[in-house]
């Protein structure tokens, strides 16, 4: 059985191929990882704070660390890709 699609995914296509290619442009990366650092800076200390300094951080947490700077760096450059494809 094949999955049959329609024109309309066509758009979510050409839209993701953009989206891959803005994470490593210049133009885009660079505000990007200026807003991941602020905002995963921000969420560490809230989220993982005490435990750093209580010395107990465990690689469940540091898996976590890793994702409070990786989601806000998506989602900038997400907004950015979106901003840009329909102006």
């Amino acid at each position: 059985m094949f999955i049959k699609f329609n024109s309309s995914f066509k758009p979510h296509i050409v839209g993701m191929k953009i989206f891959v290619s803005n994470l490593f442009n210049p133009g885009m990366a660079v505000p990007a990882l200026k807003v991941s650092l602020l905002i995963g800076y921000v969420l560490f200390r809230i989220n993982h704070g005490v435990s750093l300094y209580g010395g107990k951080m465990t690689a469940q947490r540091w898996v976590s660390v890793l994702l409070s700077y990786l989601v806000p760096y998506l989602v900038s450059i997400n907004g950015r890709s979106a901003s840009k494809q329909y102006t």
